[in-house]
């Protein structure tokens, strides 16, 4: 009986969130370490087939810098990192389509699609999704030749308006296309950022392997469990947040102030934290919002 009423309650507490998110716009960025705790994956699988099944619109976009390491390193090939960007020659960007736009993305199709949903998977070539342009960065004021490394320079919409208004979850992988021609190997956080933003969606939501932000992430104190934009600027600017989490944070208050109503930061390693932070009064991660929480 005691588990029964939990049930119930549980269930109760999720209603008013389902109401208020029925028919809205939800891009999850999902992928590193994550991808391969499958308890983990199965999980997140199965939130995202729920959600979409009471009426979220769902659109996934799909990293898997780990893999393509893995692939790297077992055709001898060399792979060398320059501000958390991984250099990407001729032969590396290959490498990174196939495990990207090939195993990984058909992958998780493949599993929403067991679970009970519908989902196609796209690369940013497809339809003309992703347009690119090769990232530049300077160290000392030397311009860094990176290879095949791009940023988001125009989303094209209409594809992914049309399958989601069909019910279809659109699975990303993140490489475009640029007037040159070539194929470009774009950061997944920045590819879920400006679909987000070019569709002005409810949630913008960044799986990740820790638990949210801190104000100090060596000594883990100072949780942040909500905070606005201009405050997750503050600690950019100051460089409280360094390395990994700072280029998640610096997408993450460019999808706020380009029209995506709030941002949460999760960590995938938690079975189901896709709706606790969703469905429940709660919540588990960090969420950044433009002001006033909505």
């Amino acid at each position: 009986m005691k588990k029964s009423t939990e049930k119930t309650r549980i269930l109760t507490e999720a209603l008013p969130y389902i109401q208020k998110f029925y028919n809205k716009t939800f891009v999850i960025k999902f992928g590193g370490s994550i991808m391969k705790n499958l308890e983990a994956k199965k999980a997140f699988i199965e939130d995202v087939v729920l959600l979409n099944l009471v009426g979220i619109k769902i659109i996934i976009v799909h990293g898997g810098g780990p893999e393509i390491t893995e692939r790297i390193e077992k055709i001898g090939l060399k792979t060398e990192f320059i501000d958390g960007l991984r250099k990407t020659d001729r032969e590396v960007i290959k490498v990174a389509e196939m495990v990207l736009a090939g195993r990984i993305n058909k992958e998780i199709a493949h599993l929403v699609n067991r679970m009970g949903g519908k989902a196609v998977g796209l690369s940013g070539k497809d339809g003309n999704l992703i347009k690119a342009r090769k990232k530049i960065i300077y160290k000392k004021e030397k311009e860094i030749d990176l290879g095949y490394v791009g940023d988001v320079e125009m989303i094209e919409k209409k594809i992914l308006v049309d399958l989601i208004d069909l019910g279809y979850i659109p699975i990303i992988s993140p490489i475009g296309f640029g007037d040159d021609g070539e194929t470009y190997n774009i950061n997944a956080d920045f590819v879920a950022s400006a679909v987000s933003s070019e569709l002005k969606t409810e949630k913008l939501v960044l799986m990740t392997d820790v638990e949210g932000l801190y104000k100090d992430f060596k000594s883990k104190k100072g949780f942040i469990t909500a905070m606005t934009s201009a405050e997750a600027n503050e600690l950019i600017e100051s460089k409280t947040i360094e390395g990994g989490m700072l280029p998640k944070l610096s997408c993450s208050v460019a999808a706020v102030e380009k029209g995506t109503k709030n941002v949460h930061i999760l960590d995938g390693r938690v079975e189901h934290s896709l709706l606790i932070e969703v469905l429940t009064d709660k919540g588990i991660g960090t969420m950044i919002h433009g002001g006033e929480v909505k």
